[in-house]
């Protein structure tokens, strides 16, 4: 099961504050063959996993651009999978290396959506100077993208916000972290939304965001496929936007 939690606020008050803190994990199965989170495009300005299944290249679950693009997907539970169907991970990669603001790349998205299998797909534009903007699509949900309000959504492996127990249980353990966000030293912070995703899930990802524009992306990822043997890493860059 993936999910995916976040709290945004645009203009926090508090110099302290996050205005992004997020957390996810990665849904696919651990035979699945991926690269680890690292830098990579025309002047490695993305920063993200990428999929290396024969056929499916290059698409990845969550990234973040330095140019303040970030995208998340999960994939919608359906009884029966379209073989020929696209591959999800390349909505997430053609938006952060697109020119096209959130809201319009979703829009485009919902077009096509029925060439996917099912799919939820955050996209955001964060921008220090002009404010954040988080859109989320479903393709089995609402034909049009909406463009979020600030606050605190729980996404899985059916429509954002869909109260599954597994959802709802762990929602609550990231807004008890979250609460706490400002009265925590970062590592901590961090290794607090890690335990909120404690599971066997191959990757899990914490992605931060200050009032500066500064930006901690860490992952967890499962080594080797064993469950009891794990790989911590950070990245730090400052947005450009």
């Amino acid at each position: 099961m993936c999910i995916i939690f976040f709290k945004f606020d645009p203009r926090p008050v508090s110099k302290n504050a996050y205005r992004l803190i997020l957390a996810a994990n990665r849904d696919e199965f651990y035979h699945r063959p991926s690269k680890l989170a690292d830098f990579w495009g025309n002047n490695n300005e993305v920063l993200s996993g990428l999929d290396m299944e024969e056929g499916k290249e290059g698409g990845t679950w969550l990234g973040i651009s330095t140019r303040g693009k970030l995208a998340a997907l999960t994939n919608y539970l359906q009884p029966r999978q379209d073989r020929d169907a696209r591959g999800r991970g390349e909505l997430v990669t053609h938006f952060l290396t697109t020119d096209m603001d959130s809201l319009s790349y979703l829009k485009k998205v919902s077009a096509e959506g029925h060439l996917y299998n099912g799919f939820n797909l955050i996209a955001a534009d964060l921008s220090t100077e002009k404010g954040d903007v988080i859109c989320y699509y479903g393709n089995r949900g609402e034909p049009e993208p909406v463009v979020l309000a600030p606050g605190t959504y729980g996404l899985s492996n059916a429509l954002l916000e869909t109260p599954w127990r597994k959802l709802c249980f762990g929602k609550q353990l990231f807004l008890e972290a979250v609460e706490r966000s400002q009265a925590l030293p970062k590592d901590v912070l961090i290794a607090e939304l890690l335990d909120v995703l404690n599971n066997d899930e191959a990757t899990n990802t914490v992605i931060l965001v200050d009032t500066d524009g500064h930006v901690t992306f860490t992952e967890r990822s499962m080594l080797d496929k064993d469950p009891s043997c794990w790989e911590t890493s950070t990245h730090e860059f400052k947005l450009q936007s």
